[in-house]
């Protein structure tokens, strides 16, 4: 965690949303608020229903005390209890883990909406948010498709994208929850262009004064001067060369099978991806460790971030994980990971 030196009254406050309750983000939050030294660099915040969080807290056997507030002022920051925006939004005798239900994903959503709130009005310093049920939500009657479009639609936000980031790679992507056949019509030149200064912005919020970016082609050997399609041609090369002017250093478009391996190894500190798939196979095979042995993950790092917003975002980059919720061996570090990103953004904020 980034030692902020600060005060207890004046580290950031950051936003942690509860995530679906049926499944593992109350597990993840407990674990990651368990850490003395998350409670040394801010002063956390969990925005849903503090019975959930006791039911977690008990789940994991933690020695934690839940305290529910109905504002930011009573929360008390200290280590050892856990402060609750309490919403009462979930009837835990009706709560079920790894279950889909409006219930639950009504109980998120409200989360989601409530943390956004709190942000937009400097309550929080910056917001995390846990793992939600996207049928969940839909059955709550919410027709989002994710963390993503929730936060853009709340916060009026036109131009904003999704950046997975981790030590080792950082992908930004062109478009992401749509069909393929679609985000090949999303590769434009001027959208090309505005993900190019978002991520080299997010980078210097990062504290990489002059980020070396990378922007991947859409097809296979970056159309191989269009052998292989012309989106490079006509949007992709036009994009980098706009973004070269404007004094980026950035480079591209480069072959998608390869790029990545660079970025990893230290040549780029950040990369354009096309598209969803392509940005998120090499940044979870990168983070994901699966144990073949236990049958389980042993460790799932990752942080997504939302660029473009008025208001910092960060996310862990999986899932409620249904199939393990309620058994207290979800692993936290994506948590703790994304409540570093958080900090870092809010301590390098560029206004």
């Amino acid at each position: 965690m980034i030692a902020m030196n600060k005060t207890n009254n004046t580290k950031p406050v950051i936003g942690i949303s509860m995530g679906d309750p049926a499944g593992i983000g109350p597990e993840i939050i407990v674990k990651a608020l368990s850490s003395a030294e998350v409670y040394a660099a801010c002063r956390p915040v969990v925005v849903g229903d503090a019975g959930v969080m006791r039911q977690a807290v008990q789940l994991l056997g933690k020695d934690l005390k839940i305290h529910p507030v109905q504002s930011i002022p009573e929360a008390r920051f200290e280590y050892g209890t856990i402060d609750v925006y309490d919403l009462h939004n979930v009837d835990l005798s009706k709560l079920q883990h790894g279950v889909v239900s409006a219930m639950a994903g009504g109980a998120a959503f409200e989360a989601v909406r409530c943390l956004i709130d709190l942000a937009m009005t400097s309550q929080v310093d910056a917001t995390v948010t846990a793992p939600i049920n996207k049928e969940s939500i839909h059955k709550a009657g919410h027709a989002f498709s994710g963390h993503t479009e929730i936060y853009a639609h709340y916060t009026n936000t036109k131009n904003y994208a999704m950046l997975l980031a981790d030590d080792a790679l950082r992908v930004i992507h062109v478009s992401t929850h749509v069909s393929l056949r679609q985000a090949c019509d999303r590769v434009t030149k001027s959208r090309v262009l505005d993900v190019i200064e978002l991520l080299n912005k997010a980078c210097v919020q990062f504290g990489i004064a002059r980020p070396r970016l990378a922007v991947a082609g859409l097809n296979p050997h970056a159309g191989e001067n269009a052998l292989f399609g012309d989106e490079e041609v006509k949007e992709i090369v036009p994009a980098v060369e706009e973004a070269q002017r404007r004094g980026y250093l950035v480079e591209g478009p480069l072959p998608p099978d390869t790029v990545f391996t660079k970025a990893v190894q230290g040549r780029y500190d950040g990369c354009v991806a096309m598209y969803h798939d392509q940005g998120h196979i090499p940044f979870k095979l990168l983070g994901f460790k699966w144990n073949n042995e236990t049958q389980k993950m042993d460790s799932v790092k990752g942080v997504n971030i939302t660029l473009g917003l008025p208001i910092i975002r960060t996310s862990v980059d999986h899932g409620t994980a249904f199939e393990i919720a309620g058994k207290g061996i979800a692993c936290e570090d994506a948590m703790l990971i994304s409540i570093d990103y958080a900090l870092k953004m809010a301590k390098n904020r560029i206004q």
